[in-house]
């Protein structure tokens, strides 16, 4: 299972600034409030510097007094202005005349230059009109034409005449420098106001969101951390955000949440029962399928329930062995079936174990009868020497085992030669094996000598070199004539 991890909550300090969301709410919010106070600033800058320069207008009544005068009295134009004097220092910095058609006729000091086009809207009241506040508007009147220059540090205001009489336009050139010192001042002021202002507001909204939204929000998150990690352990976390529920949606999805988990932990765990209990019964059902069927065949056969296909193989060379219990019938006549159940459960738990250790494949035992090949269903080089070990060995358990006051004996028969293996029929399946090397078999068995292990002519070209044999010669066998065979000597 993928496992996330996210930092706790609990390790943030401070946990304010710390958070990825709270950076975002703290960019969103001081810029959106910089952003407005900045667009009520812009107007208010702008009134606050009309304020200003209209200020700087009101010294210019010393030099409007002394020339209105001059322009009542009829004096030659080019002698308006000869009685200007400019102090140095002064805030008027040039005065100029112009006449109707707004030529030059005369200047003083730095003299400002207007556009005659500036004249010739009717925008100016007449400049002896002018109040502390500036110009006087009034109906029908023209108000005084204003602009800046040189980079806002002089501020030229033009008063043309409204009196058909007196046709000529007196513009005024001022220093704007202290305006423009203290508009600069007022800006980085105002500036500094807005940030406090929206420092402030974003860091209250920011308390506020982090107590309702953003902590909760964050002890969510480590909690669905934890979540896989419970449920690979099978535990149960405890979960952070529920240990305060917030009266809100967010408190709401934190039950949900922990709802979802138990509901999901629980179907999860009846899952893994449910798995559990299904991998027990298959591996039951796999073992007694094992103890009916060899391995390879046991896959094949659970292969061929798709494929609906028979399992069949022949085998060149194997080695099939009979033993038969002498004289059964009287000790089954003398034996109750409980105890005779169990002493065939020995005596054959005891060959399937002796057949394993030495790779051979058990294919049956019918009544007091046991069949065990050699080299099926998985090709084994020396079958016939397995076989043959194997029936000594069986030999030698006969010969200790108790039976009362009687003795276990035996009856061994062996041959090699090829088979047919498979598994037939739908129900109730059995490996089985066909072929004339396994009547053989049954025969050396049946024709053969109690507490001896008799084996055919072709076992015994196999083993001869092996282990030592008697030639009993030609039997006479059912269905195939006359036959070869051999028994083992006896140690």
């Amino acid at each position: 299972m993928v496992k996330l991890f996210f930092p706790s909550s609990q390790n943030r300090s401070p946990l304010l600034f710390r958070s990825r969301l709270s950076r975002q709410i703290t960019a969103w919010v001081f810029s959106s409030i910089v952003v407005i106070e900045g667009v009520l600033f812009v107007p208010s800058y702008g009134r606050r510097q009309a304020e200003e320069l209209r200020e700087l207008e009101t010294v210019s009544q010393e030099v409007l007094t002394s020339l209105k005068a001059e322009i009542v009295g009829d004096m030659p134009e080019q002698m308006i202005l000869r009685h200007v004097r400019l102090r140095e220092g002064s805030i008027i910095k040039g005065v100029a005349l112009h006449d109707a058609n707004g030529r030059l006729v005369d200047s003083v000091g730095e003299a400002p230059v207007f556009d005659p086009s500036a004249f010739t809207e009717p925008v100016i009241a007449p400049f002896w009109q002018l109040t502390k506040a500036g110009a006087v508007e009034q109906p029908g009147r023209m108000t005084a034409v204003r602009r800046l220059a040189v980079e806002g540090s002089r501020y030229d205001v033009a008063w043309p005449s409204a009196d058909p009489q007196m046709s000529y336009m007196l513009a005024i050139r001022h220093d704007a420098t202290v305006v423009q010192r203290g508009m600069r001042a007022y800006a980085f002021g105002v500036m500094c106001l807005v940030v406090i202002i929206s420092a402030f507001v974003t860091l209250v909204t920011l308390l506020v969101l982090q107590r309702i939204v953003i902590r909760p929000l964050l002890l969510l998150r480590d909690d669905l951390s934890a979540v896989g990690e419970a449920i690979s352990e099978g535990k149960t976390p405890d979960f952070a955000s529920l240990q305060k529920i917030s009266c809100n949606e967010l408190g709401e999805v934190s039950v949900a949440f922990r709802g979802m988990f138990e509901r999901i932990n629980r179907e999860i765990r009846d899952r893994e029962e449910a798995e559990a209990g299904l991998r027990l019964e298959q591996e039951k059902a796999d073992r007694l399928l094992l103890n009916i069927l060899p391995a390879a065949i046991a896959a094949q056969l659970k292969d061929n329930e798709r494929n609906h296909g028979a399992i069949a193989n022949r085998f060149e060379t194997a080695t099939i062995l009979f033993a038969d219990i002498v004289k059964f019938t009287e000790i089954a006549a003398n034996t109750g079936p409980t105890e005779l159940v169990c002493q065939l459960n020995d005596i054959f738990s005891a060959f399937d174990a002796i057949a394993e250790r030495h790779g051979l494949e058990k294919i049956k035992t019918i009544g007091d009868a046991y069949m065990v090949v050699g080299g099926v269903p998985s090709p084994q080089a020396n079958h016939a020497e397995a076989v043959l070990a194997m029936a000594i060995e069986m030999m030698e358990f006969a010969q200790d085992y108790p039976l009362g006051d009687r003795k276990l004996c035996l009856r061994i028969g062996i041959n090699t030669g090829p088979v047919v293996a498979g598994v037939i029929g739908t129900k109730k399946f059995s490996y089985d094996l066909w072929g004339d090397a396994v009547n053989v078999a049954s025969r050396m068995e049946s024709h053969g000598i109690v507490n001896r292990i008799q084996v055919s002519e072709d076992t015994y070209l196999q083993l001869k070199e092996t282990y030592t044999f008697e030639d009993r010669g030609y039997l006479q066998i059912k269905g195939r004539g006359e036959m070869r065979a051999f028994l083992l000597a006896e140690s």
